[in-house]
């Protein structure tokens, strides 16, 4: 089985590339990045199994058919991926997003590839507090990010067939540790801010709730998501991903943080403006149509990996927000080096549709 696996130097892509090579050993695993995030190391490398067997560097909104031939699953995880870097680049985001996604979409159709796993997000709801969303609910996209997610879901749905099968992953907040750790989510934000400060500092009034998912059952997810077939869920299938006891309010997981990390000041701002991002989310089909794959990771687990990295990581400074750390920073910075245009794509990029045989070798290279 050859798989093809979008945004794999990022957050997550090392943590299902060590999945699907574990747990699909005669695969062949391809890696498709931009390179925007690839020096965001948590440790001094990843190992060699967070590598697929071959890398490309290029963009999805210009992918090269030649690089789905005999392409039989996509996973694609690129994306803008959080509100932040949503709001500084609204047009790239939707660009990327949406029209990466359906440009990937349509070629890999073309090049007759059979599975298509989309990582969407259980944002889409937006402001849902009342009652947990199914995913015969209705749509509340709130940011760019989220409408990007929804317009893409839309468009896939109109390309799925018998010979196409296209499962999008509506994912709850990702949280865990990876060697390519992001401190710009909330939990990850949480246990660095403690361990560096003695405090975490929330910006709302904490009352707003998330569906939280470690990266690791993300990747069993999406392990499940490439084997399955249109008898569980249809040719289209969009599902939540997470658990129902997942879902928590943003000053709970603080308090959760709190009880791990010892002689942490938890401050909220009393004054704060409601936060509208706030929803709970039910993820019974999941569980119904994947229960060897429902989620498995507990919270105070990944809390506790999350805090033995982190200390491993020996910070020079107490101030998370200015480190690389925060995705947005490094887009920022690429693009004060011209090394990319405010349309976020490399001015000249050498590995634009070129592909590495043996990755973790070339990555210790380049």
């Amino acid at each position: 089985m050859k798989i093809l696996i979008t945004g794999n130097l990022g957050y997550i892509g090392p943590v299902v590339v060590k999945r699907i090579r574990k747990v699909l050993p005669g695969s062949v695993v391809i890696g498709l990045d931009t390179g925007f995030f690839e020096d965001c190391l948590s440790v001094n490398d990843c190992a060699e199994e967070n590598f697929p067997h071959y890398q490309y560097y290029g963009d999805v909104r210009n992918v090269n058919l030649d690089v789905l031939k005999g392409v039989d699953a996509i996973i694609h995880l690129a994306a803008i991926s959080n509100d932040p870097m949503g709001n500084k680049f609204k047009v790239s985001t939707m660009d990327i997003n949406y029209n990466g996604t359906v440009n990937l979409a349509r070629l890999a159709k073309e090049a007759k590839v059979k599975s298509f796993v989309f990582a969407s997000s259980c944002s889409m709801y937006g402001n849902a507090t009342l009652n947990a969303k199914t995913e015969v609910d209705d749509l509340n996209p709130l940011t760019v990010y989220a409408k990007s997610k929804v317009l893409s879901e839309q468009k896939l749905e109109s390309l799925a067939d018998s010979d196409f099968t296209v499962t999008a992953l509506r994912f709850s907040t990702a949280a865990g540790w990876s060697c390519r750790l992001r401190l710009d989510l909330v939990l990850n934000d949480f246990v660095s801010s403690a361990i560096l400060n003695n405090e975490i500092t929330i910006l709302s009034n904490g009352e707003p709730w998330r569906p939280i998912i470690d990266v690791k059952d993300m990747a069993r997810a999406i392990e499940w998501g490439i084997k399955r077939t249109p008898n569980l869920g249809g040719n289209f299938l969009a599902v939540n991903v997470g658990s129902n006891n997942s879902n928590y309010k943003i000053k709970d997981l603080a308090k959760l943080v709190a009880q791990v990390i010892p002689n942490v000041k938890i401050s909220i701002n009393p004054n704060a403006s409601n936060d509208n991002r706030s929803y709970k989310v039910n993820f019974d089909l999941f569980e119904k149509l994947a229960p060897f794959h429902k989620p498995k990771v507990k919270l105070i687990d990944s809390i506790n990996e999350l805090k033995n990295g982190i200390e491993l990581m020996k910070f020079q400074t107490k101030n998370i927000y200015n480190t690389k750390y925060i995705r947005l920073n490094i887009l920022k910075e690429l693009i004060k080096k011209h090394k990319i245009n405010q349309d976020l794509s490399w001015i000249n990029y050498r590995y634009i549709n070129s592909v590495l045989p043996n990755a973790y070798n070339i990555a210790k290279k380049i």
